[in-house]
């Protein structure tokens, strides 16, 4: 009969429902996989300009933060990964869009404006490697986790060094507000003080605020902290606003303190303090004390946040 099958001999249904069997089916690679692949091959496209990047942090002061950039970012996406307990929701389409960007970035770069300087040239290198990055994120893991875990993603646009005329601009400032600020708290105290731009002379002693007074590296590693420590102990904007605008002026107050400190023992205790390891190597000191004025400010938002009746938790416990 035509309807019976000679046994042992499976049929032509039953060979494509194997075929479209889960077990027959090529199963793709898992989101953490493809994001790997996709930054190795970050690595591979933008290894000079990543190791030139390391390089100049680890040889410059100004530039010392961006060592802390990845290992803070990666380790903010891994606790907030397990507390929010996030799944993978890829977006191929969003990603896509952010590595064609990315790709833009480094041919207009490499090829578009070739009259660009050595240090614009390396900003734009990192700037289109970060977009790699972040659109790796979105592409495997999702428009929704990436929005989620916005911060720490942003987070490492700080990785990006700042060109010349950028971080020029910011020394001088910090220059100029930390002079006046010094003159200000030597008047406070009734120290006659005065001031010739940059030139700070009281009885006994006249200091510069040179350029490498200017405490740029403890300021940026002041503002980053801040951002931190606002991101993981504040949840309202305004607050988290408060402290890492906070950090700008704190940071003009510690070099001036410093200013003061160190001119004060000079004059009165040994002038050797104007060229010691205090001088040279304080700046720690300094440092701690703004960070401590900035952790204050944090548990004071933070407690206030707390006792808010519009805290979520508290109308919880009223229900």
């Amino acid at each position: 009969m035509k309807g019976l099958i000679p046994a042992g001999q499976p049929s032509m249904f039953a060979e494509k429902k194997f075929l479209a069997s889960p077990r027959g089916e090529l199963r793709k690679p898992s989101p953490l996989l493809q994001f790997l692949f996709l930054l190795a091959l970050s690595f591979a496209i933008w290894e000079g300009p990543l190791r030139t990047a390391f390089t100049l942090a680890l040889n410059n002061e100004e530039y010392t933060h961006i060592v802390l950039i990845i290992p803070v970012s990666a380790a903010l996406i891994i606790l907030e990964w397990k507390s929010r307990r996030l799944t993978p929701s890829p977006s191929p389409q969003a990603g896509s869009g952010l590595l064609v960007s990315a790709i833009l970035v480094e041919c207009l770069t490499r090829w578009g404006v070739p009259s660009l300087s050595l240090d614009l040239h390396l900003s734009m290198d990192i700037l289109a490697l970060v977009i790699w990055w972040i659109g790796s994120f979105v592409f495997c893991f999702g428009t929704g986790a990436s929005l989620r875990l916005r911060f720490p993603l942003c987070f490492l646009f700080f990785l990006i060094p700042l060109p010349e005329f950028a971080l020029d601009r910011t020394v001088v400032f910090l220059q100029q507000q930390s002079a006046y600020s010094s003159q200000q708290l030597f008047a406070a105290v009734g120290v006659p003080v005065i001031r010739n731009g940059m030139f700070i002379s009281i009885p006994g002693v006249t200091v510069e605020v040179a350029r490498e007074c200017s405490s740029i590296r403890s300021s940026l590693m002041l503002l980053v902290t801040s951002m931190v420590l606002a991101h993981l102990f504040l949840r309202s904007f305004w607050r988290k606003t408060v402290v890492v605008l906070a950090a700008i002026p704190l940071s003009v107050a510690k070099n001036a303190v410093r200013i003061f400190t160190l001119s004060m023992l000079g004059v009165h205790v040994d002038a050797g303090f104007l060229h010691g390891s205090l001088h040279k190597k304080g700046g720690i000191v300094f440092f701690l004390f703004a960070l401590s004025i900035v952790l204050l400010l944090v548990w004071l938002l933070a407690r206030g946040e707390k006792n808010s009746p519009h805290n979520p938790s508290l109308i919880l416990d009223k229900c």
